[in-house]
Formats: structure tokens, C-alpha cells, sequence
């Protein structure tokens, strides 16, 4: 499990239990009008933003920032790519059927094992960029349905607010009818809000990272399998790769800061 999103449920659970707690106000938050709303809602409008072929991945996605898949870092990826590369340049692109099974993500696998079947180098390089980019585009459709549903949840609890007040104006020689309707409106502002801020966004923001790791790593094995395919001497596929990972990085920061 990823001890980060572990620490920060607990911490951000344990603050507004607190908060909640203190106030006297744990006893109004369990409200399933407001529940059966919010997350109805929320639900409902991703169904009509997003088609199945995109939301049958989303428990996956779910599951990813609970129990993020172990991906080798960058550096290791390199020393792999450069160490298959002397191979190749001592004993032939051959040898590497017996060194493949020391590769240490399914992407370099997988372009190795096309290498070695002698695909066409233009073959093999458009292959990857369609990996590359098929991974990208499903990463991407993760990160909105999740952005998506940040943005719908605290609008139902406007939503929700607003039915409250109405109730409140319709009950208004009723006091105990006024304060059921209250605590209606002012849970489902609570709900859409939290969801939000503490579900939906920080899953997205999540995925977003893990995609650009993904991907990152991807095209470095791409840039690096096509080297070691057109014959370079294993100092300059290091170089590359690292030329190639510090321009990424560099255009990644300035992304962020933009």
C-alpha cells in the first residue's frame, strides 16, 4: 500500500473527526438524503460525461493510488538499457533472448522480444509510439473522469443546500421540520465539498503523477531499445538517455510552473 495516501486518509480523517467531534456536530453528519444526493448525483453525471469503455477502469485506477504497481526508477532502467546494449555490441543482438528475462519492466520486454523477432525498425518504432501513446490517452481519461467528479460533487451540494433551504421556507411555522431540513442543506454541502477536496481531486492528482512516471519510463526504454537496434556503442545510448530523461525533466518543470 502507498504509505503516503494511508498517512494522509488517517491525518485528514482524524483532523475533521476531531473538528466534528468537538462541535457536537458527529451526531447531524450521517444524513443519507444528502449521502444518496451527493454520490448519486456525482455518479449519474459521470455516467452521462464518460462512456463504459473509459469507466470500466476506474476501480482500477482506484485500486493504483491505493496499491501502486512497482516500477523500477529511471536510473535502473538506463543501467539495464546500456548493459543490454554492451551485450549486444560484444556478442551480437542475439545474445540478448538470454539476458531478457533480467529486463525489468514489461515494456522493455516486450520491445526487446520484437527486436529480436527482427521487426522492421520503423515497424518497431511506431509500435512503441502507440504503446506509448495508447497508455497516455487511457491515463488521461482516468485523471478527467476523477477531475470530473470533483468538479460535479460540490455543485450537488449546493444542490443539496438550496432543496434544504426550500424545505426550510416551506416549514417555516415548524420548527422541528426546520431543523431536519437544515441539517439537510448543511450536509450536503459538507459531503459534495469533502469528496472533492478529499477523494475525487487528490485521486486524480495521483493517477496524473503515476501516468507521467509511466510514461517517462516508457519512452526512455523506446529511445533506448531503437538505439541499441541501430547499432550505437553503449557510451552513447547512456548519453542519449540521459540527455533525453534531463530535457524531459526540464520540460516537465517548466510545465508546472507555467
Amino acid at each position: 500500500m502507498d504509505i503516503m495516501t494511508l498517512l494522509g486518509g488517517i491525518i485528514g480523517l482524524g483532523v475533521i473527526f476531531f473538528v466534528l467531534s468537538t462541535g457536537g456536530m458527529l451526531k447531524f453528519l450521517l444524513n443519507w438524503e444528502a449521502i444518496i444526493l451527493i454520490f448519486g448525483g456525482t455518479l449519474g453525471s459521470i455516467m452521462i460525461s464518460y462512456p463504459w469503455a473509459s469507466l470500466k477502469w476506474s476501480i482500477s485506477s482506484f485500486k493504483l493510488v491505493l496499491f501502486p504497481p512497482k516500477r523500477p526508477p529511471i536510473a535502473s532502467l538506463i543501467r539495464t538499457i546500456v548493459y543490454f546494449a554492451e551485450i549486444s555490441k560484444k556478442t551480437g543482438l542475439e545474445s540478448l533472448s538470454a539476458e531478457i528475462s533480467k529486463s525489468p519492466h514489461p515494456f522493455l520486454t516486450d520491445a526487446v522480444q520484437m527486436m529480436l523477432d527482427g521487426v522492421d525498425l520503423h515497424i518497431l518504432r511506431e509500435r512503441m509510439e502507440h504503446d506509448i501513446n495508447t497508455t497516455r490517452l487511457r491515463h488521461q481519461q482516468q485523471t478527467n473522469i476523477f477531475t470530473s467528479a470533483g468538479t460535479f460533487a460540490p455543485i450537488f451540494g449546493l444542490l443539496g443546500t438550496l432543496i434544504g433551504v426550500v424545505q426550510v421556507l416551506r416549514n417555516i411555522q415548524n420548527p422541528q421540520m426546520m431543523g431536519s431540513s437544515m441539517a439537510i442543506a448543511m450536509t450536503a454541502s459538507f459531503y459534495g465539498i469533502f469528496s472533492a477536496n478529499f477523494v475525487f481531486l487528490p485521486i486524480a492528482s495521483k493517477i496524473n503523477y503515476y501516468s507521467d512516471e509511466d510514461i517517462l519510463s516508457r519512452e526512455v526504454i523506446s529511445k533506448g531499445v531503437l538505439a541499441i537496434y541501430e547499432g550505437d556503442v553503449p557510451w552513447l545510448v547512456s548519453k542519449k538517455l540521459e540527455g533525453f530523461l534531463s530535457l524531459a525533466l526540464r520540460r516537465k518543470a517548466k510545465a508546472a510552473k507555467a
